[in-house]
């Protein structure tokens, strides 16, 4: 977190404990309703047996990096039809002691195919996510590794060269498909990660 800190020019806040699924974050705020979070596996059972917790182990097993990517959804009714299951529902209490809650699906296709998104649907109200907190700095770019059309197939959803106001750019997979880096628009200026 300090070293991403560093490079952005920008501090991260505690995010809080997700205890249904063994880990805690650290959230930066982005513009355009987005935010980074930094993630940690915990010493606890939940960890273990939740996929999104076993993902954060994976990850920080092989030395940290970028997890993934999300896509906040209205409905997820399409992806558990697609998935042939439901969405897990996930909270956090944040620090001023409010409850943030969400339901998400997909974190077992993340972990079989890193370049594969996740999908997110809020359940609490707009006040209380992490992009009702101002943020400065702008995603400008995601670069994966990996196929289009293979993320296509996944969404349901073309993908063209600006998804949802960040460009998207898809690069040879030399290895292990998932995020190589995000640019982001910040007051030192473009900085890739």
């Amino acid at each position: 977190m300090q070293r991403l800190e560093d490079l952005l020019g920008a501090k991260f806040r505690d995010g809080g404990f997700h205890p249904r699924f063994g880990t805690r974050n650290n959230i930066r705020p982005l513009a355009d309703d987005r935010y980074l979070e930094v993630v940690e596996v915990l010493e606890h059972p939940a960890a273990d047996k939740a996929p999104f917790g076993q993902a954060v182990r994976a990850r920080s097993e092989m030395g940290g990096g970028w997890l993934g990517w999300v896509i906040s959804v209205d409905d997820l009714s399409p992806f558990e039809q697609r998935l042939d299951r439901e969405s897990v529902r996930g909270s956090r209490m944040i620090p001023d002691g409010r409850l943030l809650e969400w339901e998400q699906i997909g974190i077992k296709g993340l972990i079989s195919d890193p370049q594969l998104p996740y999908f997110l649907k809020w359940v609490s109200e707009p006040s209380v996510r992490p992009s009702a907190l101002e943020g400065t700095l702008t995603l400008t770019e995601i670069e994966i590794a990996g196929s289009r059309q293979r993320v296509e197939d996944w969404l349901g959803a073309k993908v063209c060269d600006t998804f949802d106001g960040v460009n998207m750019r898809f690069t040879a997979q030399n290895g292990q498909p998932g995020i190589d880096a995000a640019t982001f628009q910040t007051p030192k200026g473009l900085v890739r990660i």
